[in-house]
């Protein structure tokens, strides 16, 4: 299998460029295309395509079990179909970071948040990672399905704001907000833990628990998750960032309300 070509352009808003030789193929999430050169055939096939004992029944049973880990029940297969390089391009979902991340580098597999695959090569898996702690799937911000991707090559994940990798080994332990872990290799222990202090719970602003992964291996974090954003986003769009704006969105509330209503009562 020849690795795929890439590069990773932007710094907030990004999208990878893969360039792919003739024959070769990529895959990625059901309508994360940004752009595709002339000779590049683009198919839709069940879940990553990978195949099942039980036939279609089983492809469309992993293909619906794909859909708990976030991710589509269909994706986006690439083939260039020409005999010169021929380039596609994926843009990420969200602001943040895409990372590249070589699956043979971390024993054919990774633990990902739901939602972060993007795209890879094709032959890779997605399928169901469950919390087997009861006190990790409630408390440790990722519920108790998060995605295992399997195989090799390249795979592509989507971090929300900045990225921070960090290796660990053997003895090291780090303690993160259980919303800010994106991934980690299959080596590393995840589990939850109590902040200690009532004080620190209740007004702290970082929850009852936080979550602790210790090595060997490596994990990755983003600084915002996607969570924290939406918070502030419908706070700021509810109460506005300042009264004179707050008081400008309840006018034009106001107007469209009252447009509205005479729209509707309105005689022909």
């Amino acid at each position: 299998m020849t690795q795929l070509n890439y590069t990773i352009t932007g710094n907030d808003l990004q999208y990878i460029k893969i360039t792919l030789e003739a024959g070769q193929v990529a895959i990625a999430e059901q309508g994360a295309m940004m752009y595709v050169d002339k000779h590049i055939v683009v198919d839709t096939i069940l879940g990553d395509g990978s195949p099942s004992k039980f036939g279609s029944l089983g492809r469309f049973w992993n293909a619906v079990k794909r859909s708990f880990t976030g991710e589509s029940m269909f994706s986006s297969v690439y083939k260039n179909t020409a005999n010169k390089p021929q380039t596609i391009a994926i843009a990420a979902p969200s602001p943040g970071e895409i990372v590249p991340i070589n699956l043979s580098e971390h024993g054919g597999m990774i633990i990902c948040q739901k939602g972060a695959y993007i795209a890879g090569e094709l032959g890779q898996r997605i399928q169901l990672a469950f919390q087997k702690r009861l006190r990790v799937g409630f408390f440790g911000g990722e519920g108790f399905i998060m995605q295992k991707i399997s195989g090799q090559g390249i795979v592509f994940i989507h971090a929300s704001g900045t990225l921070k990798e960090v290796a660990l080994t053997p003895d090291d332990e780090l303690k993160i907000d259980t919303g800010c872990l994106v991934g980690m290799s299959s080596t590393v222990r995840y589990d939850i833990k109590y902040t200690g202090k009532l004080k620190n719970s209740l007004f702290g602003g970082e929850g009852l628990f936080y979550a602790t992964v210790s090595g060997p291996g490596k994990v990755w974090i983003q600084s915002l998750p996607m969570n924290r954003l939406s918070k502030v986003l419908m706070s700021a769009a509810l109460t506005g960032s300042s009264s004179r704006s707050s008081w400008m969105g309840k006018f034009y509330l106001l107007a469209i309300i009252l447009f509205a209503i005479s729209t509707i009562y309105t005689k022909p």
